[in-house]
């Protein structure tokens, strides 16, 4: 079992960082640190109609690479981005105890142009935040492939931004915050990866018509937010971003984004549904953190070891971690498919499955769109 150990928490980084360099400058150079651009506050939304439309084909796909968030690198990390209607895809990171980030990318009308925009947010300890993007810059940078930058739809780069890069098979994708305006932005994560696995978003594609130039119900931003929803520090400021917040202890993603104001919710996704995993913990695994793999490949052979063949790691769609004795667990925003789900308890809490760790075998599943399924795993007992 130490080589997967290995295979994840090395030779991954390795190869990847061999492909290309770059990893931390998505605009091709060799800085340890990408530059942020220019604060500017005016956001003038590019038109699809003349250019960039072809960014919603180019996202779609199951990256598979490493990740830096803040000082913290993680050598293996993925995101799996769908089409759930024709001019809409969405890709969720589902963190487990803490949290999850999700980014939809989506065609909308705003100041007076056909564009694209990003919702970005998520449930994090308790708070739930959405932000809206919009797209105002592309540029195609020849062998560097094609530039996309998407920023607060009110603040602008003031506030936060994302830009992304695609060149053949490679995304290259940074994120910069600012706390909501209480800072200059900085870089908050730096992604790279390749896509794989293509006929996951195929069959979305073909099951949706995606992408067609067409607004959504609900997604068309031609007259703005509704100001008395967005978030303000004190009371009769004026918003400084397009975001929505709420938090209220003991609530569900559903109150909290009724809460919040957010103009669209999670209900309001077509095509998308949740699972519901129910976990029973043995005095074997009574203490360990959970690992609750989804994954589009078998991770263990029917008698619950792990697999030799290496690509299979690679398939990990979802990946949350269950802390404080967790029993339960429910993917959110869950695109419709077959999956494997493999529980792994983390006996020697290195965070991958390895030689000592306890698990279930691979359990077949399949999520029907807008089904809320529900999975009980009782088996977490085969010692690797």
């Amino acid at each position: 079992m130490k080589k997967i150990q290995i295979y994840l928490g090395i030779t991954m980084v390795l190869f990847l960082m061999s492909c290309e360099d770059g990893i931390r400058d998505i605009t091709g150079g060799n800085a340890s640190t990408p530059t942020p651009d220019p604060i500017q506050v005016t956001v003038t939304p590019i038109d699809i109609n003349q250019e960039g439309f072809d960014f919603l084909e180019k996202m779609q796909g199951h990256w598979v690479g490493n990740n830096r968030v803040i000082a913290d690198d993680y050598p293996w990390f993925a995101w799996d981005y769908r089409a759930i209607s024709t001019s809409h895809i969405h890709g969720i990171h589902e963190g487990g105890t803490l949290g999850n980030l999700f980014t939809s990318f989506f065609v909308t009308n705003y100041k007076g142009k056909r564009t694209i925009m990003a919702r970005n947010g998520g449930l994090l300890n308790g708070i739930y935040r959405t932000s809206y993007f919009v797209l105002d810059k592309v540029e195609n940078r020849n062998t560097e492939g094609k530039y996309y930058r998407l920023v607060d739809a009110i603040g602008g780069t003031n506030i936060m931004y994302m830009e992304l890069r695609f060149k053949n098979d490679s995304i290259y994708f940074n994120s910069y915050t600012s706390n909501l305006g209480n800072r200059l932005p900085s870089r908050h994560m730096t992604f790279k990866g390749k896509k794989m696995h293509l006929e996951l978003a195929e069959a979305a594609k073909n099951a949706t018509g995606f992408p067609q130039n067409v607004v959504d119900e609900g997604l068309d931003f031609e007259n703005g937010f509704n100001t008395a929803n967005l978030y303000v520090e004190q009371a009769g400021q004026s918003p400084k971003s397009a975001t929505f917040l709420a938090q209220q202890a003991n609530s569900s993603i559903y109150e909290l984004a009724a809460l919040s104001g957010d103009p669209y919710v999670i209900t309001d996704h077509p095509r998308l549904g949740t699972l519901t995993v129910n976990l029973t913990r043995n005095t074997a695994i009574s203490n360990a953190n959970l690992l609750v793999y989804l994954s589009k490949d078998p991770l263990t052979d029917a008698t619950g070891i792990l697999t030799s063949d290496l690509a299979a790691y690679d398939t990990l769609l979802h990946f949350p971690v269950l802390e404080n004795q967790e029993t339960s667990f429910v993917f959110t925003y869950l695109h419709p498919g077959t999956y494997y789900i493999t529980v792994v308890a983390d006996i020697n809490n290195d965070g991958a499955p390895s030689e000592g760790d306890i698990l279930s075998s691979s359990k077949e599943i399949t999520v029907a769109p807008l089904e809320n399924k529900t999975e009980t795993i009782t088996n977490i007992d085969v010692q690797n």
